[in-house]
């Protein structure tokens, strides 16, 4: 019985939480990553936490005869998850053209040589940035997708689109579409959890740099908003519960459960909360102030986005079960370590 699966960005936050729970669910892993925002480093953390040590393959997918090398040493795989991507939203409005060269070329190539070695099950790590501004709340997966925001959330809705178009001209391939929201949070261990590079994009690790010394204060865009404190509301969900759910997806795909060739699930909790909401329970776990300001809002922030999961739930099986402060605690315990290593 084959049972490998190829991770693509397997080294990132997202990627090397889902690389835990397949090893720990008895898969044999391989990961493909050019560490262009990650660490080598993240494979021998991964090791300590599981015993096991996942294949790497240095490549870049944006390569098509590089991609084609790697997928040919690895036909036996029984499947791809596929977290290749830049994913600043920033950066993304900055360097437009960065972002659609590297998001596209890096899952059309894998899509290509995935079909060449009749690898034909994929799952792909999207985003509630698919949706736009919601007309309705909580999000659904009736909700239709709109244009969003930045490139970079553009970049998920067309690959979305793509694998749509792919499922349906070849009958044999299955795909599924993960749309998150908002992952936070750390493996319990406190060895593996998310460290961007430069000035956060999100606003845990934005907040624990806070705490940490690293950033001067944190910025809250916009307390004007139709919201109870005035803070944007958003759909927290623990990094780990989050992985889980690719494990049970490729399950899924293995045990011909679906019931269409392309699925697509939100991830999330199904509860809201604000940025003061985050910041205050970081200072009642961590028993600590923070320094903050609040500035004018950030363009494209939407005031209220959370999901409806009951089909993740239904169709996957899966039930998100961390609440905030632990989603809170690990990502600070994960902080500390970071910077104790730095030391």
């Amino acid at each position: 019985m084959k049972n490998k699966i190829i991770v693509t960005g397997g080294c990132g936050y997202i990627g090397s939480h889902t690389v835990i729970e397949l090893l720990e669910s008895n898969f044999e892993v391989v990961i493909f990553d050019d560490l262009s925002n990650s660490t080598e480093k993240t494979i021998d953390r991964i090791s300590q936490i599981t015993g096991k040590t996942p294949q790497f393959v240095k490549v870049d997918l944006k390569n098509e005869t590089e991609t084609d090398r790697v997928f040919t040493a690895h036909k036996d795989a029984l499947a791809v998850i596929h977290f290749a991507a830049h994913k600043a939203v920033g950066e993304s409005v900055k360097e437009p053209l960065k972002y659609y060269q590297n998001n596209f070329y890096s899952l059309i190539n894998s899509l290509n040589s995935q079909l060449k070695n009749n690898i034909t099950n994929f799952i792909f790590s999207s985003s509630a940035t698919v949706y736009g501004l919601p007309k309705t709340l909580p999000i659904t997966e009736k909700n239709k997708t709109k244009r969003p925001f930045s490139p970079y959330g553009n970049t998920k809705k067309v690959s979305e689109e793509i694998l749509e178009d792919l499922t349906k001209s070849n009958p044999d391939f299955t795909a599924i579409s993960l749309r998150y929201f908002n992952p936070i949070g750390a493996h319990e261990s406190g060895l593996i959890g998310e460290l961007p590079t430069g000035i956060p994009n999100n606003l845990m690790p934005y907040v624990t740099q806070t705490a940490a010394g690293i950033r001067e204060k944190l910025m809250i865009y916009g307390n004007d908003y139709p919201t109870k404190d005035g803070t944007p509301i958003r759909d927290y969900i623990h990094v780990v519960d989050l992985a889980k759910a690719h494990v049970l997806s490729v399950k899924r795909l293995v045990n011909k459960e679906q019931e269409k060739s392309f699925e697509y699930f939100n991830l999330g909790t199904g509860i809201g909360y604000s940025v003061l909401d985050i910041i205050k329970t970081f200072e009642k776990v961590t028993n600590s102030k923070l320094n903050y300001e609040i500035t004018s809002r950030r363009e494209g922030d939407v005031p209220k986005l959370y999901a409806a999961t009951k089909l993740a739930t239904k169709k996957l099986g899966w039930t998100p079960k961390r609440e905030l402060n632990e989603m809170i605690s690990s990502s600070w315990k994960w902080e500390q370590n970071v910077r104790k290593e730095q030391k």
